[in-house]
C-alpha cells in the first residue's frame, strides 16, 4: 500500500489539527500513514485529545516550533530527512507554513515521488511588515516549484495564491475544503444548552454571543469589544458575550473592557452584573455552541475559519468580517451576515439586528446547519483526498 508521511506545524487547537488527524486516521489502511508534528507554544491549547480519540500516536520533532530559529529549523530539517529515509514514503504531505518549508525541502532532497502542501491560511497579509512579507512570498514561490501539487481549502484562497500572490499557476492548485465530524453538533443540543447556560448564570431570554479563537492580533478581538460597548447602549435585548479562547492578548483585552466600560467575568468568577465573560479554552466546544445564540468572527485575515463551520453545524447564525476564505464557508444574508473588515459601525448594526430578531436567528441557523453538513462533512474530505492522491500516484 502507498505510504504517506504527514507533517504538521504543531498540534494546537484548530482546523489544521483536525484536518491532519482525520486524514491520518480515516485514509488507513488504504494509505499507510505516519503523522509527524512540531511543538506547540505554551500559550496555545493542546489538541492532542483529538488524536487520542482517533488512536493516533504522532511522532514529535522537538526542534520544529512556531518561531523562526535557524538552528532549530535546521535540526528539524535533519530529523525529517532521517524519517523519510527510514519510512520511505510515496507521498509527503505538509500542513501549514513551517512544516511546509522544512518538510518540502527535505522531501525534495530525498526525491520523494509526490510532494504536497496544504495552505490552511497564509501569512501574506496582516502578520508582518512589507519587507518580511515579500520574503515569505518569495520563499513560498520557491517551495511551490518543489511541490507536485498545492492544496487550497477554498476557491477564494486558490484565487489569492494563484492571482494575488502568484505562488504558482492555478492549474497546480487543487481545492479540497476542510471536513469535520459534525454529528456532535446535532446530538443532545437541549441538554448541552441548559448545562452551558446554567454554568454561566444565563436565563432563557438572554441572547448569548460568542467569539471563538486565539487571543492574538490577527483575530482583532478589540473590534468586537468596541462594537459590544456600543451595542450595550443601543439594544434593549438582554445580551451576554463570551470570549472563548486564550492567548497573549488576554490582559490587553481585559484592560480594553475596563476602558470601554464593559463589566466582565474571568474563569471561575460569576458576577451577574457583568455582560461579558472570558472563558479561556473550552474543549467540548459543542457544549458552548449549544448555549450560544450567535457566533461572531472579527479577523483581519483567515483561511477557512473552523469556528464558523462548527457554529453553522450547530444551527447558529454567524457574523463575520469578509476576509480570506470566510465567504466560502457561509452564505451572506442566509446563514449569517458578512461585514467589511475593521468596520465597527457595521459590526454593531449586525449584532443589533440578530440580537433583536429571534425569528431571523432561527431561520439563518437552520440554513447554516444544512450548508455545513453538505459542504464540510468528513467523508467528503476523505473521498476528495483519496481521489487526489490516487491521481498523482
Amino acid at each position: 500500500m502507498p505510504r504517506v508521511l504527514r507533517i504538521i506545524n504543531r498540534l494546537n487547537l484548530g482546523g489544521p489539527t483536525y484536518n491532519a488527524a482525520y486524514l491520518s486516521a480515516l485514509m488507513q489502511p488504504e494509505f499507510e500513514t505516519m503523522l509527524v508534528a512540531g511543538m506547540r507554544d505554551e500559550s496555545e491549547e493542546s489538541s492532542e485529545f483529538i488524536l487520542e480519540k482517533m488512536n493516533l500516536s504522532p511522532h514529535y520533532i522537538r526542534a520544529m516550533r512556531r518561531e523562526i530559529n535557524f538552528r532549530d529549523d535546521f535540526q528539524a530539517f535533519q530529523d525529517i530527512k532521517k524519517i523519510i529515509r527510514e519510512f520511505k514514503p510515496d507521498i509527503v504531505h505538509t500542513h501549514a507554513a513551517k512544516a511546509g518549508a522544512v518538510g518540502r525541502i527535505a522531501a525534495s532532497g530525498e526525491k520523494v515521488p509526490v510532494i504536497l502542501h496544504t495552505f490552511h491560511g497564509h501569512v501574506f497579509k496582516g502578520y508582518f511588515n512589507p519587507l518580511t512579507t515579500r520574503v515569505f512570498i518569495g520563499l513560498e514561490r520557491y517551495l511551490a516549484r518543489l511541490s507536485t501539487g498545492i492544496i487550497a481549502i477554498s476557491e477564494s484562497q486558490k484565487k489569492e495564491l494563484a492571482e494575488t500572490y502568484r505562488i504558482c499557476p492555478s492549474d497546480k492548485i487543487k481545492v479540497i475544503p476542510l471536513g469535520f465530524d459534525l454529528s456532535r453538533f446535532h446530538n443532545n443540543q437541549e441538554e448541552l444548552r441548559t448545562t452551558f447556560r446554567n454554568e454561566y448564570g444565563l436565563d432563557k431570554k438572554t441572547v448569548a454571543v460568542g467569539i471563538i479563537g486565539r487571543l492574538v492580533d490577527i483575530k482583532n478581538h478589540k473590534l468586537f469589544l468596541e462594537a459590544w460597548a456600543r451595542l450595550m447602549k443601543k439594544t434593549s435585548a438582554p445580551i451576554h458575550a463570551f470570549i472563548i479562547g486564550d492567548g497573549e492578548l488576554r490582559s490587553m483585552l481585559e484592560s480594553a473592557c475596563r476602558s470601554l466600560g464593559i463589566p466582565f467575568n474571568v474563569p471561575g468568577q460569576l458576577n451577574r452584573e457583568a455582560n461579558l465573560t472570558f472563558t479561556s479554552w473550552i474543549i467540548d466546544i459543542e457544549r458552548a455552541l449549544a448555549g450560544l445564540d450567535i457566533v461572531a468572527l472579527t479577523s483581519n485575515n483567515e483561511g477557512t475559519p473552523v469556528s464558523l463551520i462548527e457554529a453553522q453545524a450547530a444551527g447558529k447564525p454567524v457574523i463575520s468580517t469578509d476576509v480570506g476564505g470566510v465567504s466560502d464557508t457561509m452564505t451572506n444574508g442566509e446563514t449569517g451576515l458578512l461585514i467589511p473588515a475593521g468596520n465597527v459601525d457595521t459590526l454593531t448594526e449586525a449584532l443589533s439586528r440578530l440580537s433583536e430578531d429571534e425569528s431571523l436567528r432561527i431561520r439563518m441557523g437552520a440554513r447554516g446547519s444544512s450548508l455545513a453538513d453538505a459542504r464540510f462533512g468528513v467523508s467528503r474530505l476523505v473521498d476528495d483526498m483519496r481521489s487526489y492522491y490516487n491521481s498523482l500516484l
